[in-house]
């Protein structure tokens, strides 16, 4: 008994140690944006703001661009989660639902190519982007980000279809329904948690995408929060710590968000996927 008691408070002491761990650095992240100037270079620093202010925000928003790099980044994720997702459903439905020959050839190559590292890709898909007439467009950084993105979702939304029985849509088609009408009322519904997981995977990763967004986009007006806050730095000859930390923490408000709303979808649509794919 004793044993089991000292062993559950040290499991709960290592955990609350990797949770610290974790948190701290997003906790000193938030203190730094509620600081003035004067109080970030202060020794020895503090660990809460002796004079909170949100002036360091109120700059970003007024005297920056950020809120254009805002709005670029939310157009670039949202554009491309709805375009990677749509095709990736119908994609893993059809690799699913339908027998021709190599179906799990295609299926393993779609997942390799996902291994491939995005550098790799990029001098090609600039090439192309470019003979398009996109370079330097928001539409031509939502088609990069969906070669890589569409792979594993496609692979990811696969493993909950295969978890669906095909009995409920023949159901649906012996009462009279066509297989779209099945697919939209019966399969959709069921593979929902695994469409919520796969949208928040996208998002996240076009939002964060630093490389593609660098190289593709030269123009100021285009250009995605990861390269436009580097953009910010590059302008002053001194980092404002300040600044950057109320940029970092106005950054991860989307996530933040979607995970809060999202979270028991996420959790149960990786779960599922894990154990029935």
């Amino acid at each position: 008994m004793i044993r089991q008691r000292i062993g559950l408070a040290l499991y709960n002491l290592a955990v609350w140690v990797v949770v610290l761990a974790i948190a701290f650095p997003l906790f000193w992240m938030l203190s730094t944006a509620l600081k003035p100037n004067d109080e970030t270079f202060a020794l020895p620093p503090t660990l809460l703001p002796v004079h909170p202010t949100l002036e360091q925000f109120q700059r970003l928003l007024t005297e920056t661009p950020f809120t254009t790099f805002f709005v670029n980044s939310v157009i670039v994720g949202l554009c491309t989660t709805v375009l990677v997702v749509s095709v990736a459903v119908l994609g893993a439905y059809g690799l699913v639902r339908f027998r021709f020959p190599g179906r799990e050839l295609i299926a393993h190559l779609v997942l390799f190519t996902y291994l491939l590292p995005a550098v790799l890709l990029l001098l090609p898909l600039y090439l192309i982007i470019s003979r398009l007439g996109l370079a330097n467009s928001l539409a031509g950084l939502v088609i990069a980000y969906t070669t890589f993105a569409l792979p594993f979702a496609l692979w990811l939304l696969r493993s909950f279809i295969v978890a669906i029985p095909i009995d409920m849509e023949e159901a649906a088609m012996v009462d009279g329904a066509s297989r779209m009408r099945a697919f939209v009322e019966v399969v959709i519904p069921q593979a929902l948690p695994g469409i919520i997981s796969t949208s928040l995977f996208t998002f996240i990763m076009s939002w964060n995408e630093y490389l593609y967004a660098m190289v593709f986009i030269n123009v100021d007006t285009s250009k995605t929060l990861p390269p436009g806050v580097l953009t910010m730095l590059n302008q002053n000859q001194n980092v404002e710590w300040a600044l950057l930390m109320a940029a970092s923490v106005l950054m991860s408000v989307p996530v933040l968000v979607g995970f809060s709303f999202l979270q028991s979808h996420l959790t149960r649509g990786f779960g599922s996927g894990a154990v029935k794919g």
